[in-house]
């Protein structure tokens, strides 16, 4: 399943497989023990429950494929997930690597408070044929709950204040706010999932498993290929070809163990660290790079430490990347497309990991795979790969900046630079190797805006030769945000903003007209109440403004590039 080319660094590598081995690090994650990572079990004895999800979860199959059915039944034709971060990575990785099966419902991911794409959006739906899955672990996602606001009062518009109950879904923790939300508004069915699985954990869990029920996805086949792998790898209530042999399934053939020990000990040295960890994908899997990156980038993010996953950049010439890279490429079996590019890499000394996959179901395999080597990296690292403490940073400045505007119904000043091509070079001259540079697009996504954003990000890397990101925001606050605060400061980050052409307002009440702010103020208050906590956490941020026109903005930085 793994092969590896590691050159100089598979010494490390293997010295650090076999402290795994002797320290019973997997047997000792497998039986909950938080002194793997720390002394305190806060946020720790309570975030393992992801473990084992995938058996629990078949119970549940049933449950799901019934409402499936009755929806189908019903004459529903749509799914809209409402959702941030861990709610929304795993669903956007079904409905885009498998698509609806035929008769059943296509799923669509709002992730956005850009105000234009929810207009487009909404304007574009059979509402009397669409349900909308409200998900949110903590019940009270303040992203989650304006669309929740603004799509109940387009449902009661199209089918009376009776029926909207009936369209509405909800996933979310036992106790928690939308729970209650949802016996107020009579919402068709609430799934309350584990409490002790963290969003990014749970693709397996409800949050993942509703929309995938949805879309027609075979549930069984996807949880038996994840319980397979837990069992060959280490769990020790399941028959494997490891599994109970004394050390956990911590032999150099268990793959979580060697991709944990490879992600940990290159991030850390000693030497160069490698921790722009660099996935590339087979078409087709490009979703899966997404949900990565926040498991990646949230749970290894903090105390100074961190490994920087690069999503989405294309493959570049060897002489473009500095020596901090370690590249990962997952691939179906047969595709070979980008072999060549990734032997150059191998013969210029830079450590590549291949990861195959027999066909789509296997990402029941990777989804166990990576959760149990993020949880063995953040060994390595000595971090908590399950708390996010940098995250809060950026709402509480995003609600001081909503608290401003309640106040004197206008955003708090703060200047912006203008989009011209001297001021993004002159910033960005302050790169040096290991250095990253994060595009955080306060935008509407488009095909457009994403090939200009993919094109700068490709000139930034060949010109500095740096590591790149790219985000949508809000997007990407649920999903590297707590990086960029938490790791070392190696991040230079370029925010951009526009000036949207129509706003739409987030009703006070769902199911009430008063509304007093709307989704272009909300994603204003999010771009501004970020760079304060980036500038909080003396990162190097600026902001450039692109105004009504992006794409004319985005060429003009781009052709800066270049020169």
């Amino acid at each position: 399943m793994l092969e590896m080319e590691l050159g100089k660094y598979g010494q490390s590598v293997d010295a650090a497989v076999q402290r795994l081995k002797a320290e019973g690090v997997i047997r000792r994650i497998w039986s909950h023990d938080h002194t793997v990572w720390k002394s305190d079990p806060t946020e720790i004895s309570n975030r393992l429950g992801w473990l084992r999800v995938a058996e629990t979860s078949r119970q549940n199959i049933g449950r799901l494929t019934g409402l499936a059915d009755q929806l189908r039944a019903a004459g529903y034709r749509q799914s809209v997930l409402l959702g941030m971060g861990g709610s929304s990575l795993a669903p956007e990785v079904f409905s885009r690597t498998f698509g609806p099966a035929e008769g059943y419902l296509a799923l669509a991911v709002i992730d956005s408070t850009d105000p234009e794409l929810i207009l487009s959006f909404s304007e574009g739906l059979d509402l009397q044929k669409t349900l909308f899955i409200v998900s949110t672990k903590s019940g009270g996602t303040v992203e989650t709950l304006s669309f929740f606001k603004y799509f109940y009062n387009r449902i009661v518009e199209a089918v009376g204040l009776d029926r909207a109950g009936e369209h509405f879904v909800a996933i979310t923790d036992p106790g928690s706010k939308l729970a209650d939300l949802a016996r107020e508004y009579k919402f068709r069915e609430t799934f309350l999932n584990d409490p002790d699985i963290g969003g990014r954990y749970s693709a397996l869990s409800y949050f993942g498993l509703v929309p995938a029920a949805l879309l027609g996805i075979d549930l069984a086949k996807l949880l038996e290929r994840a319980i397979a792998a837990a069992g060959n790898w280490g769990s020790p209530d399941r028959t494997g070809e490891n599994a109970g042999k004394g050390d956990g399934g911590e032999a150099a053939t268990n793959p979580c163990a060697v991709l944990g020990a490879v992600l940990g000990a290159l991030a850390t040295g000693p030497g160069e660290r490698r921790d722009k960890l660099t996935i590339c994908t087979s078409p087709g899997l490009e979703s899966f790079g997404d949900w990565v990156e926040q498991l990646i980038a949230e749970s290894t993010g903090k105390e100074g430490r961190g490994i920087v996953p690069v999503i989405g950049e294309p493959l570049g010439n060897p002489e473009v990347y500095g020596s901090d890279r370690l590249f990962v490429h997952l691939r179906l079996t047969g595709d070979d497309a980008k072999d060549g590019r990734l032997k150059a890499l191998e013969a210029m000394g830079h450590p590549v990991v291949r990861i195959d996959l027999w066909d789509r179901y296997d990402m029941g395999v990777q989804f166990f795979l990576w959760e149990m080597a993020t949880a063995v990296a953040g060994y390595f690292l000595q971090i908590n790969p399950f708390d996010q403490p940098n995250v809060e940073s950026a709402k509480v400045r995003a609600r001081e900046m909503m608290n401003a505007y309640a106040r004197s119904g206008a955003l708090p000043d703060d200047q912006a630079e203008a989009a011209e091509g001297k001021v993004l070079t002159r910033f960005l001259s302050q790169a040096v190797p290991g250095d990253y540079v994060a595009l955080q697009a306060y935008l509407k996504p488009t095909e457009g805006t994403t090939t200009l954003l993919q094109q700068l990000r490709t000139g930034i890397r060949d010109r500095y030769r740096v590591a790149t990101t790219v985000g949508y925001g809000p997007r990407f606050l649920h999903s590297t945000g707590q990086l960029h605060k938490g790791d070392g400061g190696a991040g230079l980050f370029v925010q951009f903003t526009d000036t949207p052409n129509r706003d739409a307002p987030i009703p006070d009440t769902a199911g009430k007209e008063p509304s007093a702010t709307s989704f272009g103020v909300l994603k204003m208050a999010q771009a501004l109440g970020d760079k304060q906590a980036l500038s909080d956490n003396h990162r190097r941020v600026i902001r450039i403004h692109l105004g009504s026109d992006v794409p004319a903005g985005l060429k003009r930085l781009l052709s800066s590039i270049g020169e």
